[in-house]
């Protein structure tokens, strides 16, 4: 069935052979490090069969007419890219953040263009390969992340200027049947409890970079990929058990250790072929912009949760109704409304590609996760201001089931006299976990540089942005110009921004 179970992802899980490593052994996916990763994928499955969230959580597939999972689909309306935001704003809710699934979506979606427009202009079968890749995701309701970010050497040279040519991931041979590769892709989340990772370029490349232009699909587990991996926990629990105490996740340095790529999983080669050179960056910024989109859904609900556990831990400690509070709350809440509006906005001025799939304004999407990850700290510093020190020293959670002090410490945790002992308790653990663990510190920084920091969405905004134009405003103000332009900020279209990577390639 296209809409798969999470006993279905668990079982061809734990089926994977070990290539996981973390402190020094290697592991297998049953492993509970991996469980609190494993908690979050579970929701993407659960939430799919609950009639309070099908509406978001499953599409149309429109290449087989089938029910599918939303994180399989590739939009082709703008009501598909709102309620794939939705979806996300609503997921990311039950984890109190990031949602993990949506590198997959983001992905899949960037192959679907870029690899059309290949194949249109240059006679290639890339889409080919795509859409059986895409039916296998959607048939078996596939797991997937995205391993773009290479961990790039000298930032001042180019991948085929770099001392170590493996700096970038790269093709260093080309065979009948497929490819090698050799490189690593750092930052890169959820990879050691996915089914598949899709590796994209993570930049522009000029002509002496063309083997640095790949992008292909492979199971987690295959032959020569090594997955170094960062637990990401939270503070374990033993008597207060709650959902924010499940999730966690694991980041990775992916390596591809001279690793075969056969030629069906194959969406780009341009050491076989350079006129493709161009489009890795036409991928590379297709995937950052879905991605970005996605971050219009869950940066909003993570600011919703941080404003939640803001006016909860407020009323427990008996601030609710001081105006400083109020004003604290309304930034927080003012700044989910803004950045989830540039993700609706996105979607609606959305336009079609040649591949039929709906890209949403790439100026709109990229302003408001600019905003998010600028905001994401002062946030932070909101909930940490009215929740109080409390949330860095408090007691373990076993000593406040002790029998020499537990009592105590329920008594000496009291605040507003309306709220028990443990709910207070309760509170300033999960707040406690948000901030204080290390997943939740994690967080904090993913939620600046997922996606790109702000320093890229002004790249990618002032890029597209056409300055000249908007100067016509000032132009007629000062007298220098007779007429006032009628300015309405244009769509720029992926062809468009195709032209300009082929312009630096040549």
């Amino acid at each position: 069935m296209p809409v798969g179970t999470f006993e279905q992802y668990y079982d061809r899980l734990v089926a994977m052979k070990p290539n996981i490593y973390v402190g020094g052994e290697v592991i297998g996916r049953s492993d509970p490090r991996l469980a609190g990763g494993i908690y979050v994928m579970r929701q993407t499955f659960d939430c799919a069969h609950d009639d309070r969230y099908k509406e978001y959580c499953t599409a149309t597939s429109h290449i087989t007419g089938e029910t599918i999972n939303r994180f399989t689909h590739v939009h082709q309306t703008r009501d598909d890219l709102f309620n794939k935001q939705k979806m996300t704003k609503l997921l990311s809710h039950r984890v109190g953040g990031c949602i993990q699934r949506c590198m997959g979506i983001d992905a899949i979606n960037a192959l679907s263009v870029v690899t059309y427009e290949m194949d249109t202009a240059l006679g290639t079968k890339y889409n080919e390969n795509f859409l059986k890749f895409l039916a296998y995701v959607q048939e078996n309701d596939i797991v997937a992340n995205c391993a773009q970010t290479d961990v790039k050497g000298d930032r001042l040279l180019r991948p085929s200027e770099q001392p170590d040519p493996d700096m970038y991931l790269r093709v260093v041979e080309t065979r009948p049947d497929g490819i090698i590769v050799r490189g690593a892709k750092s930052c890169n989340s959820a990879a050691p409890y996915v089914d598949e990772i899709i590796v994209t370029p993570t930049r522009f490349m000029g002509p002496a970079d063309a083997a640095y232009a790949v992008s292909f699909a492979i199971p987690a587990d295959w032959e020569g990929v090594k997955i170094a991996a960062l637990p990401g926990v939270r503070h374990k629990r033993e008597y207060i058990d709650a959902p924010i105490a499940k999730v966690g996740d694991m980041e990775s340095l992916t390596i591809f250790d001279d690793v075969f790529i056969p030629n069906d999983r194959i969406f780009m080669n341009g050491l076989a072929d350079p006129r493709q050179t161009p489009y890795a960056g036409f991928l590379a910024l297709m995937f950052a912009h879905f991605h970005r989109h996605s971050y219009t859904g869950c940066k909003p609900a993570t600011s919703e949760v941080i404003a939640s556990e803001a006016a909860l831990v407020a009323e427990y400690n008996g601030i609710a109704k001081a105006s400083h509070v109020q004003g604290k709350l309304a930034h927080i809440i003012g700044l989910a409304e803004l950045v989830y509006a540039a993700g609706i906005a996105s979607a609606v001025k959305a336009e079609k590609s040649p591949s039929g799939t709906m890209i949403p304004d790439e100026i709109l999407t990229n302003a408001g996760r600019k905003l998010a990850g600028e905001e994401i700290y002062n946030e932070n510093k909101i909930l940490a201001d009215l929740a109080g020190g409390l949330i860095a020293t408090l007691p373990l959670e076993k000593e406040f089931y002790s029998e020499g002090v537990g009592e105590l410490l329920h008594k000496y945790i009291m605040r507003n006299p309306k709220i028990s002992a443990e709910n207070i308790h309760r509170c300033f653990r999960m707040i406690e976990d948000q901030m204080i663990s290390e997943f939740g510190g994690a967080m904090i920084v993913a939620g600046l540089h997922g996606g790109g920091s702000p320093q890229m969405e002004e790249v990618a905004m002032m890029s597209r942005y056409d300055l000249e134009e908007l100067k016509g405003i000032a132009k007629y103000l000062a007298g220098i110009e007779p007429e006032i332009p009628i300015y309405d900020r244009k769509y720029v279209t992926p062809r468009k921004i195709l032209e300009k990577f082929k312009k630096y390639d040549n």
